[in-house]
């Protein structure tokens, strides 16, 4: 039965680990999510199968999902793996911050700042907060928002740094930051020129690795879909032993990474590879 108050359906050695992205895998860009993907997620959490959200979105805007899918996972991983939250009834929504990796984003500003005069920069503190130079529009970042001038960025405790830059095309973007050779931290690019840096050697692997070891799940026995640049990680660590599945529209390089490819968010493609993994509860 475990901490979730109900039987499983299944035996605890056939208990999998299901790692799902969430923008692009479960929700539509529109942020709904289609009832045949919502309803094979509750299907298999009732039935006992360990789900875990990893996605890149903050803490705030990841949770009203968590919700919105009627789920009650044990574990969610957000912010790219730099804070993984863990079930706690007497927490705020239900959840604590179990572990939070920062790191110090200067140099990165200062690198990045020297190159690109006319970029936009955000961070997101431990607490949650977001500090922008200049308006980041974006449902994945924090509620909580304050403009500040660029000074007050150095220094800070960032659990993520992001990076917009409206003058460039992705290309031109990504050419430049090759040139400034960034260290100590990692990064993955959202959509046309965003930077999403976060901690050095933090991911969604990393973080889904210590929930994995934590619940005591076989690497055998664990399922991974997404879709992003941000996924690749989570998709190659899957597929070392597990499943790890790429959406239909991921870009080729995304879709090399995984073991499979299914359809498409728009022809729900995450249902159907769910469906052919867990044929006994949603065939």
């Amino acid at each position: 039965m475990g901490d979730t108050g109900r039987p499983a359906l299944i035996a605890d050695e056939d208990r999998h680990l299901i790692a799902l992205d969430l923008d692009g895998t479960v929700l539509h860009h529109d942020g709904s999510v289609d009832d045949e993907v919502a309803g094979a997620i509750r299907a298999l959490d009732a039935a006992g199968h360990e789900v875990v959200i990893a996605t890149g979105r903050s803490v705030d805007a990841t949770l009203p999902v968590v919700e919105q899918l009627r789920i009650r996972p044990r574990w969610v991983v957000a912010c790219n793996g730099a804070v993984t939250l863990h079930r706690d009834p007497l927490a705020d929504r239900g959840y604590r911050h179990q572990y939070v990796e920062t790191f110090d984003p200067s140099e990165a500003l200062r690198k990045i700042r020297s190159r690109l005069a006319s970029v936009r920069f955000g961070v997101e503190t431990a607490d949650g907060e977001f500090l922008f130079t200049e308006n980041i529009p974006g449902a994945t970042l924090p509620g909580r928002r304050r403009e500040v001038a660029f000074d007050q960025l150095i220094g800070v405790q960032a659990t993520r740094m992001v990076v917009v830059s409206p003058d460039h095309v992705l290309e031109d973007f990504l050419a430049v930051l090759d040139r400034i050779g960034l260290t100590r931290v990692s990064y993955s690019i959202g959509y046309t020129a965003w930077l999403d840096i976060a901690p050095e050697g933090v991911s969604k692997e990393s973080a889904l690795e210590v929930v994995r070891q934590q619940l005591g799940i076989d690497l055998g026995q664990v399922f991974a879909a997404g879709d992003g640049h941000n996924d690749v990680q989570m998709l190659r660590w899957a597929g070392r032993r597990g499943v790890s599945v790429a959406m239909g529209q991921a870009d080729a390089d995304v879709q090399a990474m995984a073991t499979r490819v299914t359809g498409s968010i728009e022809e729900a493609g995450l249902a159907a590879a769910l469906r052919d993994r867990f044929p006994a509860l949603l065939g």
